[in-house]
């Protein structure tokens, strides 16, 4: 029998003194005197330091068990007790399945790991035999969500000619939703008899699936004194009596971007420096948006065709009954379950597989 061990079986990814070194320090800020002067920042420290203490809680609780287990067997034989060696043996073999779950949960590290997921399906070419796969997958997902204790909300709905979707858009929120769902970023596969073909002839079907994370727009804009230039200079004007004869007009360099500003068109200094701080706030705010796209396009990738040679993973309905995943093998033939929402195994299988290739 396998003896389980949590911190064998977590491979070297959990480290209980750094995770405890975290909440040390998250907690160090909760007790800082400003702490709650910027209420959506503290609101996030202390979400930060829950996820750290319930992974530490989680990681206690396992080796709990274990011991629990251990005292268990050594009981067992002294005694010479049958039916709690049983008991022994059913306990360990939950245990490494809880110990599974928690090594999954601990590959999931990446910066946008833990955000809300948006997930789009996209029919490929074949009319309303793609578009009921398509609509297929759209149930499968929703499923997956539920049983997980995701909250699923529709963005996006296009229903398809005859029966299925042109596309969907859905927001999967929770913790790590990201992070399960990004290992089904590609294209899908379908082999089945066709329920329109009254010919009854076996019909080949994709669709692709698209998963990005949700970044939360409020975006903080730093600006610090220290980086800007600011120059005065006499307003410009028609002439007469309406020129400017003071320096009023406000010049700022935003020193680390290069963004320049200017505002000249109100009568005072302050008054202009008021509006030229806006002006550039609304510059860098752009900017981070248009890096944030950038950055959103890298975490896509490059999109493939929606078509034969290209696909993530085959679903098989005929002339047997198989799903499986081609970047890892993972396979099963229980083709229903999966249909149902059991992608857990494929997801699982990426993930490692990631880890194992990085």
């Amino acid at each position: 029998m396998k003896w389980p061990s949590v911190s064998k079986s977590s491979g070297g990814l959990f480290d209980l003194d750094l995770k405890q070194e975290i909440i040390s320090n998250f907690e160090e800020k909760m007790t800082m005197p400003d702490f709650w002067d910027d209420n959506d920042k503290a609101q996030s420290v202390i979400a930060e330091l829950n996820a750290v203490k319930s992974v530490v809680d989680h990681y206690d609780g396992l080796n709990n068990e274990q011991e629990e287990l251990q005292m268990m067997l050594e009981l067992a034989e002294e005694e010479n007790d049958e039916s709690l060696e049983a008991d022994v043996v059913s306990g360990v073999k939950e245990l490494l399945r809880k110990i599974s779950d928690f090594e999954l949960q601990l590959l999931l590290n990446e910066p946008y790991d833990k955000l809300n997921a948006i997930l789009e399906l996209h029919p490929g070419a074949g009319g309303t035999e793609s578009q009921d796969w398509g609509l297929m997958l759209y149930r499968m997902y929703t499923r997956w969500a539920e049983k997980h204790g995701f909250k699923v909300e529709l963005l996006d709905y296009l229903p398809g000619d005859e029966a299925g979707i042109k596309s969907v858009t859905i927001m999967v929120k929770g913790h790590n939703a990201y992070g399960y769902l990004k290992a089904e970023k590609g294209v899908h596969r379908l082999v089945r008899i066709s329920p329109f073909d009254s010919a009854g002839r076996r019909h080949t079907s994709f669709a692709s699936c698209d998963v990005v994370p949700e970044i939360d727009d409020s975006i903080e804009i730093e600006i610090r004194s220290e980086d800007l230039k600011v120059d005065t200079y006499r307003a410009s004007g028609a002439g007469g009596q309406h020129v400017n004869k003071t320096e009023s007009a406000i010049r700022i360099t935003h020193v680390p971007s290069g963004i320049i500003v200017a505002c000249q068109q109100e009568r005072s200094q302050i008054q202009n420096r008021e509006r030229a701080m806006k002006m550039l706030r609304s510059k860098l705010y752009d900017r981070k948006i248009e890096e944030q796209k950038k950055h959103l396009a890298d975490i896509r990738g490059d999109q493939s065709e929606i078509a034969w040679g290209s696909q993530i993973r085959s679903y098989v309905f005929h002339p047997y009954s198989m799903v499986k995943d081609h970047r890892t093998s993972v396979e099963t033939g229980n083709v229903g379950a999966v249909m149902d929402g059991d992608i857990d195994a494929f997801i699982d299988g990426y993930l490692r597989h990631q880890i194992r290739h990085d």
